[in-house]
This record gives C-alpha cells, structure tokens and sequence, in this order.
C-alpha cells in the first residue's frame, strides 16, 4: 500500500500474479476498508502487517502549529490504529500475524523541537505495548522498531516545520531550518533496515522491540536507564501513597 502509485512501480519486476499494489490514505477509512477487503479477495489471509506511514513535525512546542501537529497525530498514532483495527479480525480469525509498528528512537527518548513528534511515537510504543498483551493468546506478534534516522527524505518531503519567531528560541532556528539536509546526514542504511527488520519479523519468537542504528540503541538505553534510576530513587514516597 502507498498514497502514490508510481512509489509502488519497483515491485513490477517481482509480480507473478502474487503482488497486489493499492492506493491507501491512512487517514481515510474508506480506502483502508477497501484495502484490506482487497487483500483477503486476493491473497485469503494477513500474515504480515507493516504500519509504515508516519511523517515528522519540527517546531518547539510554544510555536507549533498544533493543526500540523493534529494531522500528524491522525497519521502516526490514528491512521496506524485503524489499519490494525482493519486487519486485526483475520488475522483473529487464523489465529496467526505478525504485527510491525514503526516507532522511533523518539518514542524512547526526546530531543528538543521535536516534542510533538516524541509525542506520537510515544502514543505508537503505548499502543504496541498493549496490543501486545491483548493479542498474545491468539497467536498474534507485535514488534515495534525504533530506528535512529535513515538516508531517506522523511525530514523534507515527509516532514513540516515552524522555525522559531521567538528571541527565546533563536538557539534552534537554524537547526530546523536546516533540517531537511538530515536526508543525507543520517547515518542509517535503508537497505540494512529493511534486512533486520524482516530477520526479526519472520522469526518464530518475534522480539518485542527491535532498536537501530547507534543513537537508537545508546539514547533510548540512557534514557530508560536514567527513568528506571529515578524510580528506583522514589521507592519510599511510591510506596507511601497507597491506603494501608
């Protein structure tokens, strides 16, 4: 599935009749109904879902355009749940799947004019993480994959930006202004993703997260290891705050 057709072209050269190409806006119920109706004519089951739609925001949080911020929830957090939502009574139904969430580093950890972005990755490893646990008993597995930032153009054409008007911020009004130049600074192979992402996908035990790239792995590591120390620091209070 894509939003445009031509970015399916690429799988002409391996069609033998079991490759079915269809235009889906995430945003637009009728289309992913008509979707995933097409598939099960065609191919009879779901065995694996992908939820890869997802586009970025930059702006600090005082200036966003929560309108862009709005559109980019319905496609990262939204549009991810309806499509599962869509898909989730066949695969029930065959009691087996394979789920894959794109997340994101940023839904592990933050970084500054990004906050909404971190928002919706967020909401999306929240929201594997339960569906996880709701779907586990039928035969269902659900991966969510962080990456760390690809050679891709997710931070131009798949991505909007408000750079700062206000003096206080002026220290992040070049870096989002330049921000469409990390599709080529990024340092995460595409082609290398894709490789671990379908290893770990097809594996008979589908691991729960599947971090990549080192920023992925060493920031969302610190992060969780900073929480984890915070919490193990409130103990006392924590533990004070329940009834006796």
């Amino acid at each position: 599935m894509a939003r445009q057709e031509g970015d399916l072209d690429y799988l002409d050269a391996f069609d033998h009749g079991q490759i079915l190409k269809i235009l889906v806006d995430v945003t637009n119920d009728a289309q992913i109904e008509t979707a995933v109706k097409a598939t099960e004519d065609k191919l009879g089951t779901v065995d694996f879902l992908v939820n890869n739609a997802g586009l970025g925001y930059f702006a600090t949080l005082e200036e966003s355009d929560l309108k862009e911020v709005e559109y980019m929830f319905n496609v990262n957090v939204f549009g991810l749940a309806k499509v599962t939502k869509a898909v989730l009574p066949l695969m029930c139904k065959q009691r087996s799947g394979v789920i894959v969430n794109i997340s994101s580093v940023l839904g592990l950890t933050t970084l500054p004019t990004m906050g909404y972005y971190c928002a919706s990755k967020y909401a999306v490893e929240a929201y594997t993480d339960a569906l996880r646990q709701e779907v586990s008993g039928f035969g269902i597995q659900v991966l969510a994959v962080e990456p760390s930032g690809a050679w891709t153009n997710w931070a131009g054409k798949s991505s909007q930006k408000t750079v700062p008007t206000i003096e206080d911020y002026a220290a992040f009004k070049d870096g989002i202004a330049n921000m469409a130049q990390a599709t080529t600074d990024s340092p995460g192979d595409p082609k290398a993703i894709a490789d671990l992402l379908y290893v770990a996908a097809t594996k008979e035990t589908v691991p729960h997260h599947l971090p990549l790239g080192q920023f992925a792995y060493e920031g969302s590591l610190a992060n969780l290891t900073k929480i984890a120390d915070e919490i193990q620091g409130q103990k006392a209070n924590a533990l004070s705050a329940d009834r006796k």
